[in-house]
């Protein structure tokens, strides 16, 4: 029942569930540009179908996006006062830019382009989709421009005990920003690529709507390609900085204790032992470690403990170890799924090249559970990016248990979690529903409705298209 404890389960829990619509979101409306765009150049109505049926579950997601979005700023007056009152000068202005600017510009031509098929011009139509697209991305920026900061403070002074921004475009520049923004949206356009490539699976082993799915899942799999191997390299880019400004999550998310030789070997498993600082029964691999981390094959890393000492001379007397174990292990899933997008994106790329993919039922059964690859390894990044962070909310500055709102029980935390986790839940079961009956609908269920018609004197009825 410690207000810290309960008021980082509220966060963290409210915040991974709200990330399972954003990157979804991002990547889904980057797929729907493409596909009215070559609906746009080719003329192809097919196109047009697959843009208007994912739109449809694009602007559920969105919906319910927003909705769990909402709550996550307001938690920072609710149960981080103390962090809102010392950084407020400097988090606040990319928050209120996502807010007037970015989240502004989504809303305003998701309604253009909602209710505007048939009635604007073909490319300005697609314009406003795209625009909706960039918003999506700008709105990703300025968020985690403000994740950044906490990352790695850069475009702040210390005044009167808090933060106050004095420079806005070193915020805008930060090194951190620069790793984090590519890896995230590359993410999220994989994430909307297997959700596509998913669910086009699902119907391509039942034979339904077969011209349509499988040309869904060709327009997905290039998106996924692309993504799939941006992530892998952007990841790599992300661990190099990783070891020039935050080294103590780097060894943590490595497990190292001691330095690492020259070569360093990077270790597979682990079984970690934090109340000792010692690892048993390794698995490692030579010189992968100063691969990882320097772009090439020697090179030392700093083991925690040389920085837990570093640390004390710095801050000041503490514990400044993350949680080993958490960070360690979610890093090796993130890394793990994210090369498994990869060489799905590779093998399903082939498989359509050698037009063999309705015959690979194995394959196609991969794809309807790897929907959730993207999920897992998105949550599992941030878990490794927040929990390596600990103790400190700022990097630097304040430690986690110095930015919780004073006056908030530990009574009261618990039951906004258990609020919040079932409203959540409900949330989550309604827009799964609305998702499967949509896609029961198919993507034809615009196009060839119909309706009676009866006639006022013979009382016959007949059908009229609309």
């Amino acid at each position: 029942m410690d207000t810290v404890f309960l008021s980082r389960i509220q966060f963290a829990s409210t915040t991974l569930f709200h990330f399972l619509f954003v990157p979804l979101s991002i990547g889904l409306v980057f797929l729907i540009s493409i596909m009215e765009t070559l609906y746009v150049i080719k003329k192809d109505e097919q196109y047009k179908k697959l843009a208007k049926f994912w739109g449809h579950l694009f602007l559920i997601n969105f919906a319910v996006g927003v909705v769990t979005g909402i709550l996550q700023e307001f938690q920072f007056g609710m149960n981080w006062s103390e962090y809102s009152r010392f950084v407020g000068d400097v988090f606040g202005a990319p928050l209120a830019i996502e807010a007037l600017l970015a989240f502004f510009m989504e809303s305003t031509f998701l309604g253009l382009w909602i209710f505007g098929w048939d009635r604007l011009p073909k490319w300005v139509h697609c314009l406003c989709i795209w625009l909706v697209c960039i918003g999506t991305m700008c709105s990703a920026f300025f968020i985690l421009t403000a994740n950044s900061f906490m990352q790695h403070p850069v475009g702040a002074v210390l005044r009167h005990g808090r933060l106050e921004m004095n420079n806005f475009l070193a915020l805008l520049t930060n090194g951190q920003l620069w790793v984090e923004f590519p890896h995230t949206i590359l993410g999220s356009f994989a994430t909307g690529a297997f959700f596509i490539t998913g669910i086009s699976a699902i119907m391509l082993l039942k034979k339904k709507h077969v011209a349509f799915y499988k040309k869904s899942f060709q327009v997905a799999i290039i998106v996924g390609l692309f993504s799939g191997i941006g992530i892998t390299l952007s990841g790599h880019e992300q661990a190099q900085y990783l070891v020039e400004t935050q080294p103590m999550k780097m060894a943590a998310s490595e497990g190292l204790w001691q330095n690492s030789g020259n070569p360093g070997a990077w270790t597979v498993t682990a079984n970690i032992d934090q109340a000792h600082k010692k690892n048993t029964a390794e698995v490692e691999i030579p010189y992968l470690l100063s691969f990882l981390s320097y772009g090439k094959f020697n090179g030392s890393v700093v083991g925690m403990n040389e920085l837990q000492k570093k640390y004390t001379e710095l801050y000041g007397p503490g514990n400044y170890l993350p949680p080993v174990r958490t960070a360690f292990w979610s890093f090796r899933i993130m890394a793990v799924l994210g090369g498994g997008l990869a060489f799905l994106a590779v093998w399903g790329t082939y498989l359509l090249v050698r037009k063999k993919l309705q015959q690979s039922k194995w394959f196609l059964r991969i794809m309807v559970a790897a929907i959730t690859f993207p999920f897992i390894g998105s949550s599992t990044g941030w878990i490794m990016t927040e929990i390596g962070r600990q103790p400190w909310v700022v990097f630097g500055y304040m430690k986690t248990q110095a930015a919780v709102s004073p006056n908030v029980t530990a009574g009261e935390l618990l039951f906004s979690i258990i609020a919040f986790s079932v409203s959540y839940l409900i949330l989550f079961a309604v827009m799964v529903t609305l998702f499967v009956r949509e896609i029961k609908k198919g993507p034809v269920h615009e196009e060839d409705h119909t309706s009676v018609i009866h006639d006022p004197f013979t009382k016959e009825g007949y059908h009229a298209i609309s």
